[in-house]
């Protein structure tokens, strides 16, 4: 089974940014985000929408 969500390092990792640009894409919104506990994890489907959304921008 494919992972549903990952860690912000994870998915740092996996758009080739450091960490502090990835939790400024979720301050700024860009980025979609879920919270269970204290943990932040990014659904792996945000990362494609926020790609294509800095896409459109661009």
């Amino acid at each position: 089974m494919d992972d549903l969500v990952i860690t912000v390092d994870e998915a740092a990792q996996k758009l080739r940014v450091s960490r502090w640009t990835l939790y400024t894409l979720i301050r700024s919104n860009q980025l979609r985000t879920i919270k269970i506990g204290r943990r932040r994890l990014v659904p792996v489907d945000a990362l494609a929408e926020c790609v294509d959304n800095l896409k459109a921008v661009a």
